[in-house]
């Protein structure tokens, strides 16, 4: 008898505490939008750094940023778009750098022929670079940097 009660009290906070949150403008990462809209994607809107100059690196051990536009680069089981030009084979032709010799390697460390299955897609760690202001000032220097400093 006692559950007949609970229940529907439950409902009735459940329901008055939804209701209080969404009457109440909480920040959210959609800034308003309402769901069945899509909210522009501001990253959408910068330019992509397309002056083929090699940037600098903003902390140890980052994987080189893309600096050249990758839009409808097909990089999939079966298609590597990106290796058209960075392969080791065709480097020469392209003048692109070759892929680093970590990429073949084996979570074994053995050396393969060709790309590891683990380093095939590219997206996973490199990404293009967008023109755009820093948000804070980088204070990274590079161990060549620091070396030189000291002498």
């Amino acid at each position: 008898m006692k559950n007949f009660v609970l229940i529907p009290l439950l409902f009735a906070v459940v329901t008055a505490s939804f209701q209080a949150v969404a009457e109440a403008q909480i920040a959210t990462l959609r800034k308003g939008t309402p769901l069945d809209q899509q909210q522009a994607d501001p990253d959408q809107l910068q330019p992509y750094s397309d002056r083929d100059v090699k940037q600098p690196r903003a902390y140890p051990m980052q994987p080189p940023v893309i600096p050249h536009k990758i839009e409808n680069y097909q990089v999939d089981l079966n298609v590597n778009k990106c290796l058209s030009c960075h392969a080791r084979s065709r480097t020469e032709e392209s003048q692109a750098p070759m892929v680093s010799v970590t990429h073949f390697m084996d979570r074994d460390g053995n050396f393969l022929a060709d790309v590891s299955p683990r380093r095939y897609f590219c997206n996973q760690c490199h990404v293009p670079q967008i023109e755009r202001k820093p948000l804070l000032e980088n204070q990274f220097k590079d161990v060549k940097a620091v070396l030189n400093e000291a002498d």
